[in-house]
């Protein structure tokens, strides 16, 4: 199992810098890029601690409004500067999706959409890799179990999880 910003591809800046324009462009809030001090580290995550400590009013609408700015911010950075892949990432990817006894599957703090717009610009491919994200849960827990559970059938499968973050560790513990 493969975290994706910072383990298969070169975008954390990127995501970072267009996730906080895209908060403070819908909600007029800008939020700290600290993600160490947020309980969920994930895009979701992030955004319904921001919206709750806030009291920002039609959550639902403000986070497909903050999603959709985001996503456009995104496809914007990656048509003037492409996101590449972590020095080797699409050869072992490949390498392990050929095995008959491993199964690769994803799973990121981001949400899907943007997801696929970064492993598509530095040129991965992932279209028979199993995928959870942010769309299936704001906890980064719950998304590696779910990850876990389209693999295998069961999120208490034993897997090897890669992830650069803090609370990729702390999540996988």
């Amino acid at each position: 199992m493969f975290d994706i910003d910072g383990t298969l591809v070169e975008s954390y800046d990127l995501d970072s810098i267009c996730f906080i324009n895209a908060v403070k462009d819908v909600t007029g809030i800008y939020i700290d890029s600290d993600w160490s001090k947020y309980n969920h580290v994930t895009d979701s995550g992030i955004l319904r601690e921001v919206l709750t400590k806030n009291g920002i009013p039609n959550k639902q609408e403000t986070q497909v409004e903050v999603k959709k700015i985001f996503i456009e911010k995104l496809k914007k950075s990656i048509a003037d500067k492409p996101v590449r892949e972590i020095s080797g990432a699409a050869s072992l990817l490949t390498l392990l999706n050929s095995m008959n006894n491993v199964v690769v599957s994803l799973a990121t703090g981001g949400w899907w959409e943007s997801a696929i717009l970064k492993l598509e610009s530095a040129g991965i491919d992932f279209s028979s890799m199993i995928f959870a994200s942010s769309n299936d849960h704001y906890s980064r827990i719950e998304i590696m179990e779910v990850s876990a559970y389209k693999a295998t059938g069961d999120t208490a499968y034993p897997c090897t999880y890669f992830g650069d973050g803090s609370w990729d560790k702390e999540a996988w513990v």
